[in-house]
Parts: C-alpha cells; structure tokens; sequence
C-alpha cells in the first residue's frame, strides 16, 4: 500500500518532513518491518508534546477505540485520541497533524463545538461542512503580497487558468506556494489524474515569510490559518478551485493543449438573467 507513494512528487513537500522523521519516506513496511502505523505517529506526537484544542495530548488510536454512536470530531476533542485506520486515508491525515498541528487543532475545535451546539445528526450543517472540507481536500496558497501576486489571485479566483499559469507562471515557487493539507487530495494523488481539485485557501504573505527557510515557512503558515480559523471561523464560500496538475511544474506537458482542456479548466459560471449560475459553452 504505502510503497505506491512516490515521494518526489511536488505536491507532498508539504508532508515529507513528518514523514521523514516517522521512519516512513520510503516504503514504510518495508523500512520499519512494523504491522501497524499507530505507534510510530503516536511517538512522534509525544516526542512534539502535542495536544488537542483542550490541552489533551494527542495520540493515534485504532478505530476500534471510537466507540459507537461517537463522532469521530467529537471524539478527538474530548480524548485527544485520532482513531486511525490501517489505510492511505488515515496514514496521509496522521501526517497532516504532524506536519499543520495548529490547523488540525483549530479545525477539530470548529468541528467539536458545531457538535456540542447541534448533535451529530444526519447533515452536518454549513460550518462542519466546510471545515470537511478544508481538512479532506484543502489547499494552501501563499502568494507575496505584492502587484503581480495580487494579480495572480484574481487571475485564479476568475479562472482564468492560461493566465494564472501560463502568463504568471514564473511566480510560483518565488512569491506564489501551494502547499496541499487535505489528506484525501494526497490520496487521490497517488494515482493522479488531471481532474482533481482542491479547494483553496488564499494566505497572503510579505517578503519576510519568503525569507524563511521551509520549515520557517512551514511554522508560519501553520500558526498564520490556525489563529485566521480563530477568528473569523469557515465557510465554503472562501475557497477558490484550483486544478492542481495545473500548477506549474507539477505535471508534464503542461502545453497549450494542456491547459485548454475546458472540462478541467472550467471557465467562472456566470449568473444568467434567471440569477441562476452557467457554465458557458467552450
């Protein structure tokens, strides 16, 4: 299972550093000859004196341990305890805490009180949902608070893909990041396929977070979402799609033909005189 994990892949540097200091940066059975993942992660959540958002310190648990009729947020925020199972699922949101523990946190604090207020019941309400959303499929885009940043994130929040990445593509990597934190987007990269999409919150940052090394940026970036989370809460409403084959440099070819491939680089819906959103015909 783990051995399908190409570690080179651009869209896991995010992610490689916990996975590197857990022992499992290559072919995690292989590597440690261990039977589960549980007691590596847990190690390293001791070893980084990590806690939920009650001060509880934080451990890998099996999913047998949640116990029925539990939600799963519900269960992180009273115990500290993450129920994990023995799949790419689990073993990518394990590396998430290690990797953004001030996010997970501030995500499981947004998700246990929806909780406490409305019960679990059978929708999950706007506000759990978005913040599924953020810890399943999020990414995080750090643009240099600047002129042609400024432009790139309006270039993206039109869609307008060829000039995103193709005329603006010399910022990414210098003043433009995407650093991918939903688990269930690194899963489905493993087998990558051009149609994935994260939803994609926009972090703008001045020239002093470009100066940090990565793990200075890392930090940062962590601490940055967690206290925005705090403050101003989650909704859908803040997320800009974002193609991620289409960030330059993470896929071959990315051509002219690459990039007008309209099912993937879907022009903005606009509202038609009904008020109602179209796609327009390419």
């Amino acid at each position: 299972m783990f051995s399908a994990i190409d570690w080179a892949r651009p869209w896991l540097h995010s992610v490689r550093a916990a996975a590197a200091a857990a022992g499992v940066d290559t072919d995690f059975e292989s590597d440690s000859g261990a039977a589960s993942i549980i007691p590596f992660f847990s190690a390293q959540a001791s070893a980084r004196k990590l806690c939920n958002h009650q001060g509880l310190p934080l451990a890998f648990v099996p999913q047998s341990a949640l116990p029925e009729g539990v939600a799963y947020e519900e269960f992180i925020g009273a115990t500290g305890g993450v129920p994990t199972r023995e799949n790419l699922h689990d073993f990518f949101n394990a590396l998430v805490w290690l990797s953004f523990p001030l996010i997970k946190r501030q995500l499981n604090a947004l998700q246990a009180a929806q909780i406490a207020q409305d019960g679990v019941g059978k929708s999950r309400g706007p506000a759990r949902d978005a913040a599924t959303l953020f810890d399943e499929n999020a990414a995080l885009l750090v643009v240099r608070d600047c002129e042609q940043g400024r432009a790139l994130v309006q270039a993206l929040r039109g869609h307008e893909w060829r000039a995103a990445f193709v005329e603006l593509r010399a910022l990414f990597g210098t003043d433009a990041q995407v650093w991918l934190f939903g688990h269930a987007l690194m899963e489905k990269l493993v087998a990558p396929y051009k149609a994935i999409t994260a939803h994609t919150r926009i972090v703008m940052a001045d020239d002093g977070y470009f100066a940090l090394d990565r793990a200075g940026q890392q930090a940062w970036l962590d601490a940055q979402v967690a206290q925005a989370l705090a403050q101003e809460g989650l909704s859908k409403t803040g997320f800009t799609p974002l193609p991620v084959l289409g960030v330059p440099g993470w896929w071959p070819q990315q051509d002219e033909e690459f990039y007008s491939d309209a099912a993937v680089f879907r022009p903005k819906r606009k509202p038609n005189e009904h008020g109602v959103k179209t796609v327009p015909t390419p």
